[in-house]
């Protein structure tokens, strides 16, 4: 991925796409204000850098259930975060995992088909020598979600 930086029509592009990914070129173009090859040009480029990796879908959660959502904030032994994050790595029910700064070191996110279940992790995760404290709070309901 190249290191120059974005210019505000690219950010603006990106920001639409992320949005909706299948806007069509001729609306992309008239929703920036700019010509239809412009944006074409722009996406050429965008791709060619790596800035943009692909297009996707979303796809809504199977309707097998509401499931649990979850946050855990982790705090951890420094010397120890390779092996935790191998660790965390391996649970089906972590869905992202973030790096984070202030009191908590990384950020789970998880998904679960009971509190249950929920408990049961976060009780795994304490259990990983290195983890030294952990706080969870349950997803309730999502009022946006767009694609990363």
């Amino acid at each position: 991925m190249t290191t120059t930086p974005l210019d505000a029509l690219d950010r603006q592009l990106i920001d639409l796409l992320k949005v909706n990914a299948r806007l069509p070129v001729v609306k992309l173009a008239k929703a920036l204000g700019c010509a239809r090859s412009t944006v074409q040009l722009r996406l050429k480029a965008l791709e060619s850098a790596g800035v943009i990796t692909g297009y996707t879908i979303g796809v809504s959660a199977p309707q097998r259930g509401p499931g649990i959502r979850a946050m855990v904030l982790i705090a951890i032994d420094s010397k120890c975060e390779h092996e935790i994050i191998q660790s965390i790595s391996r649970r089906h029910e972590v869905r992202k995992l973030f790096s984070v700064s202030g009191r908590y070191d990384l950020c789970a996110m998880l998904s679960t088909d009971s509190t249950e279940e929920l408990d049961s992790v976060i009780d795994r995760f304490r259990a990983i020598k290195g983890v030294v404290e952990t706080f969870s709070t349950i997803m309730l309901s999502t009022k946006l979600d767009r694609p990363d």
